[in-house]
């Protein structure tokens, strides 16, 4: 994904404060080889690039200049109430350097799983995104994941999903295998037709232990 930014020359409070009277955002590049550096973006433009996944999770050629480079966002800040872009932060990106990014999950194929065609049960999305650690030509914009084979209550954790080539998951100490995605769970009226359907099965047998 594309964007195009400006070099900025003035700091402060006040020239910030003029850059967003007059339509633009102040931000920084910063990190890699290169000093951090000054920049502006034009806020319409911006406004509609943040409503895209990409923007936020995928490696971006910033043209400043007349020269590209490649860029993550780190940082964006908008104001509290109004449609504002205040200020907004990229790092730099070498192609030879690994990075650290949380890359979206898409789920699919709920709808045909048995857990829900014939369990009619629930699929709660415990985690929607992940970090993870690739070279920037690996990076993923999102990692797809498969539910048409979930079982009525069942879970499936990381350690059940296929990694893109080049792409390891940032577990912070924890496992693969404590890490839960999905869960299926039954609707609280399936669930307490099916106890009180147990307690009745039940009721017999007491009676005739009693006996």
């Amino acid at each position: 994904m594309k964007f195009v930014a400006f070099e900025r020359s003035k700091q402060g409070t006040g020239a910030s404060r003029r850059l967003r009277n007059a339509g633009k955002v102040p931000g920084i590049v910063y990190g890699g080889e290169g000093e951090p550096q000054m920049i502006e973006l034009d806020h319409n433009a911006l406004w509609q690039a943040i409503k895209k996944e990409a923007f936020h999770s995928s490696v971006l050629d910033m043209d400043l200049g007349g020269k590209s480079s490649q860029v993550l966002l780190r940082d964006l800040q908008i104001h509290p109430f109004k449609q504002q872009v205040l200020h907004i932060d990229f790092q730099r990106v070498s192609a030879k350097q690994k990075i650290h990014m949380k890359v979206p999950l898409h789920y699919n194929g709920e709808e045909e799983s048995p857990a829900v065609k014939l369990g009619k049960a629930l699929v709660n999305h415990v985690v929607t995104e992940l970090e993870v650690s690739c070279l920037p030509a690996d990076l993923p914009e999102a990692i797809n994941i498969d539910l048409s084979a979930l079982e009525k209550g069942s879970t499936l954790t990381l350690k059940d999903v296929q990694l893109p080539k080049g792409v390891e998951a940032v577990l912070h100490g924890h496992s693969a295998e404590d890490m839960v995605l999905v869960s299926v769970v039954m609707p609280a009226a399936e669930q307490s037709a099916e106890d009180a359907a147990a307690a009745d099965a039940a009721a017999p047998a007491a009676e005739g232990d009693k006996k």
